[in-house]
């Protein structure tokens, strides 16, 4: 016969009991907390850091120790602070700004150890600029929301679609950020040539038709879907995100051109470094009048006859002094600051310095 079970049994195969749900829970947890800390670690994020210089209150910035320059080559108006600091940038014809404010370090370490550690925000002025513009009432208003702002800009946006960016949905529930790719894979190419398919725009990213200021409903690719290739990036940070105006194709309207070739040798925004030509003799002999913010072109290969066959945006310096650029890329199947298929830097003899031809500001 089983002997009865006492009270003092029954608290203590309880308290077993408990112990060992807590054990397992804490397991569980151990184990979430472990796995979320792989995923971040995986994830490229924009840290904020603490220093904010020369901040305080945009309207501090417009009166008392602050000072208005104009500066040529590209013609520009500049504010400093009291000490000579460039606090923000504004080129004529231009409708992007770069302003100082918290430091970022943006990373990828899925494809490289470069960082960029910077103070630049570059944000896009819903007018152009023009000599005197500071006194305007849209660009105090504007001055106002965004300087010391830390809300999105373009750079913030630019690596919403590195490798391992996580997913953001709108309000549609359509995701409009995340790892993209550069395009499907080209059934005629091969590893260095050709690879993938170009042509992959903002809406085949995104899977939904996009109509534009002319009245040209596109409509997106089924085997394009998350993928935007060189030019289509810049549409997706410039236009989509941004709201820089598009158009459909080049040619098509006033707004950003479909292409590389076409924003390159568009009429939009100030030539910072003017396209001479695309063969080796016509490299930019100084890249030094370079900005955040400015889209760079290149000329990679000879196939594409006397188009510009390639295009990022400017960065600044990364940690061990290098001018780096972001952009889409078909070696590391989207966009990058990476080394695959060739570092993404500016300066020195490596393959995309050797390929720049020309920089624009829009």
């Amino acid at each position: 016969m089983t002997a009865p079970r006492t009270k003092k049994s029954k608290r203590s195969r309880t308290a077993l009991h408990a112990t060992t749900v807590l054990a397992l829970l804490a397991g569980s947890a151990y184990f979430t907390v472990e796995l979320r800390q792989d995923e971040q670690a995986k994830a490229p994020t924009v840290q904020a850091v603490t220093d904010k210089p020369g901040l305080r209150t945009a309207g501090d910035s417009l009166k008392t120790g602050k000072t208005w320059e104009r500066l040529n080559s590209p013609a520009r108006t500049v504010l400093r602070d009291a000490d000579g600091k460039v606090l923000a940038t504004f080129t004529d014809a231009a409708r992007t700004a770069t302003l100082t404010g918290p430091s970022r370090t943006f990373a990828e370490p899925a494809n490289t150890k470069s960082r960029v550690v910077t103070e630049s925000w570059v944000r896009l002025m819903p007018e152009k600029w023009k000599k005197g513009a500071e006194k305007q009432q849209w660009f105090q208003d504007w001055f106002k929301k965004y300087y010391g702002s830390e809300e999105d800009d373009l750079f913030a946006f630019a690596f919403q679609y590195v490798e391992g960016a996580p997913v953001k949905k709108d309000d549609e529930g359509v995701p409009y950020t995340g790892d993209a790719n550069f395009g499907p894979i080209n059934p005629e190419g091969s590893e260095g040539n050709d690879l993938r398919l170009e042509q992959s725009d903002f809406f085949d990213y995104l899977g939904i038709p996009y109509t534009f200021r002319n009245g040209v409903t596109r409509q997106p690719s089924k085997a394009r879907y998350r993928a935007i290739d060189c030019s289509g990036f810049m549409r997706t940070i410039f236009g989509y995100r941004a709201r820089y105006p598009l158009a459909p194709l080049d040619g098509q309207g006033d707004g950003l051109p479909r292409t590389a070739n076409g924003i390159g040798r568009s009429k939009l925004g100030a030539d910072v470094i003017p396209l001479k030509g695309i063969t080796p003799a016509d490299r930019p002999t100084s890249i030094d009048v370079l900005q955040p913010g400015d889209l760079v072109f290149f000329k990679l290969d000879q196939r594409t006859g006397q188009r510009l066959d390639h295009i990022g945006m400017y960065m600044g310096h990364d940690t061990d002094g290098h001018l780096i650029f972001v952009s889409s890329r078909e070696e590391v199947n989207g966009p990058t600051i990476g080394d695959k298929g060739g570092t993404s830097r500016l300066d020195g003899n490596g393959y995309y310095a050797a390929t720049l031809r020309s920089a624009k500001r829009i």
